[in-house]
């Protein structure tokens, strides 16, 4: 039987943009499908998307429409045009519960039954203002009922565990909200503190889903999102052929697609966080976990109305998680420097050395003895998050060439129901490996060195199944 690890405090799991389960007024599941049936939940939050687009003007208000959240994402999920592929929080939340002293509120429980573990479901359409209003509800409530449960929880604190845009509504809640006076530590994992190119990306170029009759146009939903906006690079990190010199987008007229009030707006959000001393104030420890090495776009060159996405900024290659960069994941401000893995910004949260070190970060119990913690031999991997029914994945990996050997080590790739290969060795610290025959779905492909078990990171990708007509 695992040991479990005593944890006093409350731990709050916060998800990304799109990792929270949506339903209608009646009831009904709006985006909620994950893992084999992904395809159907993309069409059919397709069809629905007229109704879920966000008006004009609205702010940090909720726009009345019934929409809510109704819990956490469980496995892969994406909505092209939106976000990039993300792995659920199902095996997080599992894992939390047989290796620490916490559990989640079951079906059965009765009514306000005291939980330390609690997963914050929010509507991710809306502004960070807006959701971290919603999460001081329910850290109050919850957090009540908690210390209330026994005398020897009458001082525990919250400990939050954010993935991406979720680590931004909670520093609201804990700079803007008052969050401060009951927050211990915040665990981020690629939460673009910063915000991300992707962002900026998804609103001028736009993103469709497949072609044909059964084609998506998300462009745009995804335009009418507040949270989008809000993701936006909070950095100068836009060129143009005549204004080489790197630029802030809010600062880029009559840039299209994003929508200027609301690019304003972003950065006054920013600015706030920035300005708060609250977290300081109250001693709230930020914790950020950066993923790096990963190809990943950090700023983009303007040509003809559409962004061209660089890995460059000033002309270095920094090495994000693939979708944030690590000038902004890594960099809130004064507090304990960056945990740095290789991995993968969608599987962050499930990472073997991330779990390895929230011992660390959740309990004041000494760790007992889990292994060496060697987290083996650092990789970036280079391989497509999208894939047409038929065409062979293509992975890339790449060894540092100061680690020694760099250019003889034995890396190999698993699919998720697949065996174990090696990846062919192309030289200079490089390596490959060509999986076909994947079928529709999402799927899981780990990359480790020495042997199959020894997994490092984790690449997910979307292959789209191809109609009767070969359309996608």
């Amino acid at each position: 039987m695992t040991q479990r690890s005593r944890v006093e405090d409350m731990v709050v799991v916060v998800p990304g943009i799109l990792g929270s389960r949506l339903a209608d007024a009646g009831g009904h599941e709006v985006w909620g499908l994950s893992g084999a049936p992904l395809l159907r939940g993309i069409r059919t939050f397709g069809r629905s998307v007229t109704g879920l687009t966000l008006p004009r003007d609205l702010g940090d208000a909720h726009p009345g429409d019934g929409v809510r959240p109704v819990g956490l994402m469980r496995d892969l999920h994406a909505l092209p045009g939106v976000g990039a592929l993300v792995d659920g929080y199902s095996g997080l939340l599992d894992w939390l519960e047989r290796h620490f002293t916490l559990r989640r509120r079951l079906s059965g429980d009765a009514p306000g039954t005291p939980v330390n573990l609690v997963g914050f479901a929010y509507d991710w359409r809306l502004s960070c203002r807006y959701n971290a209003d919603r999460l001081a509800a329910t850290v109050s409530e919850e957090l009540g009922r908690w210390r209330g449960s026994r005398a020897d929880r009458r001082e525990a604190r919250v400990v939050f565990l954010c993935h991406s845009m979720g680590g931004l509504v909670t520093r609201q809640y804990v700079e803007r909200c008052g969050g401060a006076e009951v927050t211990r530590r915040v665990i981020t994992l690629g939460t673009p503190y910063r915000g991300s190119l992707d962002a900026l990306v998804y609103l001028v170029n736009g993103m469709r889903y497949g072609a044909g009759p059964l084609g998506l146009d998300l462009t745009g939903f995804a335009r009418s999102l507040p949270s989008l906006h809000q993701l936006t690079p909070d950095y100068a990190a836009l060129s143009t052929p005549d204004h080489p010199a790197l630029r802030y987008a809010r600062e880029v007229t009559g840039l299209p697609g994003a929508d200027a009030e609301l690019l304003r707006d972003a950065g006054e959000f920013h600015a706030a966080l920035r300005g708060s001393g609250a977290g300081a104030e109250h001693a709230v420890e930020y914790v950020p976990v950066s993923g790096v090495l990963q190809p990943t776009p950090t700023t983009a060159e303007i040509h003809g109305g559409t962004l061209r996405a660089l890995h460059t900024v000033d002309g270095a290659d920094e090495g994000g998680d693939g979708r944030v960069p690590r000038l902004s994941s890594a960099h809130v401000g004064p507090g304990r420097a960056a945990y740095t893995p290789w991995e993968k910004h969608g599987s962050l949260q499930n990472n073997k050395a991330v779990r390895q070190a929230l011992y660390n970060w959740l309990t004041p119990e000494p760790p007992v003895h889990r292994g060496s913690g060697d987290e083996g031999v650092p990789l970036s991997v280079d391989a497509p998050e999208e894939l047409a029914e038929g065409e062979v994945y293509e992975i890339r990996a790449t060894v540092p060439g100061d680690v020694s050997g760099h250019d003889e080590v034995p890396v190999f790739v698993a699919p998720e129901d697949g065996r174990a290969r090696r990846m062919s060795n192309l030289g200079g610290g490089r390596y490959r490996a060509r999986l076909a025959g994947l079928p529709p779905g999402a799927h899981r492909v780990r990359v480790g060195v020495r042997s199959a078990s020894d997994v490092v990171m984790t690449a997910l990708v979307l292959v789209v199944e191809r109609g009767a007509d070969g359309e996608l």
